[in-house]
């Protein structure tokens, strides 16, 4: 029986040093301020180029990220497969939008795209396409494309033979390939390259995976218009449903540039939206292939119901659920444990590429008390556990 509060699976994977050292950075990450300092300080010390291994690898590094190159992950990718979760590896370095750092970025995705061909650890690859372009260029070409110039016309068709690249790779590799989804100013862009790329590769089987954020109230219609061409188009469309990432920041854009706020008005509606999305496609299984991306209980509760009332295989390879490395193992590791398919994203780059997402991921645990709480009870949980059984 599915049960999320089943710590002895959940932790099954970690010693008891690595239960304690998790539990200490949860209960030092719950402080907003420290979390604030430590960013700041953080920025101060990438502009001086101050070390910074030392202090991030033993802590925030080591809970959430799987190591600075592929071949420094096989040891996780291993680990976590010995438990039935598979891994998607993410290159999460954020370099500089120089002509340098978007071809040296491009150069490792595909590395990553062929890194996953043909092994069975690894479920998914995916890139985020702002890395390869500036964001100035990508927000213009989504919200004023008649005001390019031609300069700008020559830069975005650039954009978009690398954006293809990674596509045609995964097709080639049989990888299914994740585009991430970005900020609003972005978005338009990308959903018409994404819709060009799955019209082209996902004649057989879901090779590109669109991602929707579903704290936008306009991603319903959008995904009942992905399925009317998927089924006027004849391809199997490739979803991965999250919630959101950049709120705060979409609805100050939104005031200031005197535009309709595109976030769903609270955290119920959001909630309402997502379940939607994901119940939609799974009554249209024969279009989609899902990628559930998240940490809510009840949505994850509320698929693997889903897939049981339907007859399905629990392994039903259209179906993934997953979630963020060092984050909720007590639903990626019990759904596994029960047979579900599931991943985790492990990403990967250098201590100084990676500590902008690690901050975010240090934010992010302060912002949403209830997801610290509930790791540090369930941590501290498992360890009395431990103590009582030996």
């Amino acid at each position: 029986m599915l049960d999320f509060n089943n710590t002895e699976i959940a932790f099954s994977a970690k010693s008891q040093s690595e239960l304690q050292n998790a539990y200490l950075l949860f209960n030092t990450i719950k402080h907003p301020w420290i979390v604030k300092c430590a960013s700041a300080a953080s920025n101060i010390a990438l502009k001086i180029h101050f070390p910074l291994a030392w202090a991030v690898k033993p802590t925030l590094y080591k809970q959430f990220v799987g190591g600075e190159t592929l071949e420094d992950c096989r040891k996780v990718i291993d680990h976590l497969r010995s438990f039935n979760v598979r891994s998607t590896l993410d290159f999460s370095a954020e370099g500089e939008q120089t002509p340098a750092g978007i071809q040296a970025t491009f150069e490792e995705t595909l590395r990553s795209i062929d890194f996953a061909k043909g092994n069975d650890n690894l479920a998914y690859a995916v890139f985020k396409p702002s890395t390869i372009i500036t964001d100035e260029l990508l927000t213009k070409a989504s919200e004023k494309r008649e005001e390019l110039t031609i300069e700008e016309i020559k830069e975005f068709r650039e954009f978009k033979e690398r954006f293809m690249a990674f596509c045609q790779r995964a097709y080639e590799n049989d990888v299914r390939l994740i585009v991430d989804a970005e900020d609003y100013s972005f978005q338009n862009a990308l959903d018409e390259l994404t819709d060009e790329a799955m019209r082209k590769y996902n004649k057989k089987r879901a090779i590109v995976f669109a991602t929707l954020q579903m704290y936008r109230h306009d991603r319903m219609p959008y995904l009942r218009q992905i399925l009317a061409d998927a089924q006027e188009k004849d391809y199997i469309a490739g979803v991965k449903f999250v919630r959101g990432a950049y709120m705060e920041a979409e609805r100050a854009r939104a005031a200031a540039m005197g535009y309709p706020d595109p976030i769903c008005k609270d955290k119920p509606t959001t909630d309402a939206n997502f379940n939607e999305g994901v119940s939609f496609a799974m009554d249209h299984l024969d279009r989609f292939e899902i990628f559930m991306g998240t940490h809510n209980e009840e949505s994850n509760y509320m698929l693997a119901k889903l897939i049981d009332e339907k007859g399905l295989a629990r392994d039903d390879k259209r179906i993934f659920f997953a979630q963020l490395l060092g984050m909720s193992d007590n639903i990626s590791f019990n759904l596994a444990h029960e047979g579900y398919n599931v991943t985790k994203y492990v990403p990967y780059a250098k201590v100084r590429d990676v500590l902008p997402y690690l901050i975010r991921r240090a934010e992010e645990n302060t912002s949403v008390a209830g997801q610290t709480g509930r790791e540090l009870k369930m941590l501290k949980t498992e360890i009395e556990r431990r103590k009582h059984t030996k």
